[in-house]
């Protein structure tokens, strides 16, 4: 394609916004036109935002789709050619819907291709909605044939793909399309992020280039939705594999390229993993907050790891004049633990209160109808849950009060044992770290000093100090759990790898790894009522892992 010049554009849309992200896409042609491009090319099902889910299923609420489409065509400066992502009901049986993607030019739709393959596993639930494309048609711009595939159609033969459809695991979309003699492949993308995913998706890319010797642009949405969030790291592959053209990551970005430039390899970078961990932490709860419309946050700040690194995740995400931090010590509390949430929160700039909860926890005590519970000693079970629902119902108080979102602050980790109270410390409305392991808490935390312009913002005791609940005297975490790297090395076996208790055995200590796997089931009632979060890893905790609560597995 010489001497072409193409707009990538990786736009940050809000579900079900349609008129608005129609306009995002029309001020992208707007800067493609001052920069002289031809194609402006956005991410797959742009205009209604991904995922839509079951807004698809609304009464016109695709037709709406398919208007604002139409509006756009004729909206694009002159000479400005758009691929757009959309949901259709057009060239679809009566009644269904297609994953499309049309190029619109010279004030008209000029043609629309559909997704072919139709993901089913993890968080996707595709063919719920969509109906899939039988074959692939390149479309022509001027003298060129684009050779245009959305999302999923790229990762045809890709570890670990599945397909329902046995027409589908026959059909590689992208050979396809080539074999009709296209100059560029341009895939449309909505793919959420996952800890090395953007490496996996270049590599992905670089074999079908190596494979078809032929280019390939490739665009995706950036933004959180949900417990999603897209990082972007769009791209323009040469010829040779190169890379032409790399976005940023985690930020809305407009880039002209010319489709006949070199390759250079220096445009790849190295991305330290905390640093996307704490990239995609700061944007999906920045986007869930703006897109849910709340301006403030608010979150119990104990002095431990935890709730630091969540406390630095927001400050990053809304500014610090909109985080509200309430201290909150019981007599099981070190003098140091307040202190260091004290200098946290000074440190930050984040408003900040102290308010004890003695007096409260107390009266709980000495109240005739409450019972003998909560009088043994040292404290049991039922009086240390009781000091975290103390502290989640302040928090809650003042979220209500104020319409400030309420941050839980709970881990992966945690979570996944049960080490949590219910309507105590995992109250609130958004679970900022529920997919972040122990370990890589304090990574995050590490990074986050090191990489700070304002020197130590997380109190190095917060990081080196054992941790603990202190909701019983001398209490700390390892008392009893396994120690963390141990524990986050077993669970990520059974969860993110779906390795067995018999496998897991032959590495780790047998009666540890029965342990964590019987912690792990009986847990999955308190998950079911866990707050939504963010998916960072490749099983997370929420819509793509689906399990049951009244279960007795009698397997290894």
């Amino acid at each position: 394609m010489r001497d072409v010049k193409i707009a990538l554009a990786q736009l940050n849309p809000t579900v079900g916004a349609v008129r608005s992200n129609a306009q995002l896409a029309v001020e992208a042609a707007r800067m493609a036109a001052a920069g002289g491009a031809r194609l402006v090319v956005t991410s797959e099902l742009l205009i209604s935002g991904y995922p839509p889910k079951d807004l698809l299923l609304r009464q016109s609420f695709v037709e709406s789709c398919d208007q604002a489409v139409e509006e756009l065509a004729g909206d694009l400066p002159a000479g400005v050619a758009m691929l757009v992502g959309h949901p259709t009901h057009r060239d679809v049986p009566a009644g269904r819907i297609a994953n499309a993607a049309s190029l619109l030019c010279d004030g008209r739709i000029q043609q629309t291709i559909q997704k072919v393959l139709l993901p089913t596993y993890d968080v996707f639930d595709e063919q719920r909605y969509f109906r899939p494309a039988e074959t692939v048609t390149p479309m022509k711009l001027d003298d060129k044939l684009l050779g245009v595939h959305i999302c999923e159609d790229a990762w045809w033969g890709a570890p670990d793909t599945v397909y329902d459809d046995p027409a589908a695991r026959q059909f590689d979309p992208v050979s396809a399309l080539v074999a009709e003699g296209v100059d560029l492949l341009i895939n449309l993308s909505a793919s959420p992020f996952e800890i090395d995913k953007p490496d996996r998706r270049l590599a992905l890319f670089r074999r079908h280039v190596d494979r078809h010797t032929t280019p390939v642009a490739f665009v995706n949405q950036v933004g959180g939705n949900d417990d999603l969030v897209f990082d972007g790291h769009s791209f323009l592959l040469g010829a040779d594999g190169s890379p032409v053209a790399t976005l940023p990551g985690f930020q809305p970005s407009v880039e002209i390229v010319d489709t006949e430039s070199r390759g250079n390899e220096a445009g790849e970078h190295d991305r330290l993993r905390e640093a996307d961990l704490l990239d995609a932490l700061t944007l999906g709860l920045g986007d869930y907050m703006r897109k849910c419309e709340f301006t403030d946050c608010i979150l119990g700040l104990s002095g431990g790891i935890d709730s630091a690194v969540a406390a630095c995740v927001a400050a990053r995400a809304v500014g610090p004049s909109h985080v509200h931090a309430l201290l909150m010590p019981s007599r099981f509390s070190s003098d140091h633990s307040v202190e260091d949430a004290l200098n946290l929160a000074k440190r930050l700039q984040i408003n900040h209160e102290i308010v004890g909860i003695e007096d409260i926890h107390a009266a709980y005590g000495e109240a005739d109808t409450v019972g003998n519970e909560l009088k043994s000693e040292p404290a049991g079970l039922a009086e240390q849950n009781l000091q975290a629902r103390i502290r989640g119902a302040m928090v809650m108080v003042r979220s209500n009060h104020n319409g400030w979102l309420a941050l839980a602050t709970g881990n992966k980790s945690e979570l996944a044992i049960g080490y949590c109270t219910l309507y105590g410390d995992m109250a609130g409305g958004f679970a900022v770290l529920c997919d972040v392991f122990k370990r890589d808490v304090y990574a995050v935390a590490k990074y986050i000093n090191s990489s700070s312009e304002h020197g130590e913002l997380i109190p190095e005791r917060t990081i080196s100090k054992p941790p603990s609940a202190e909701l019983a005297p001398d209490q700390f975490d390892q008392d009893t759990l396994p120690e963390y790297p141990l524990l986050d090395s077993i669970l990520k076996g059974l969860v993110e790898d779906e390795r067995s208790v018999a496998d897991l055995a032959e590495e780790f200590p047998e009666e540890t790894v029965r342990w964590v796997a019987q912690r792990l089931d009986r847990n999955e009632f308190k998950r079911r009522q866990m707050p939504p979060g963010i998916k960072l890893s490749s099983r997370a905790f929420g819509s793509g892992r689906r399990m049951p609560i009244a279960a007795r597995l009698e397997i290894e």
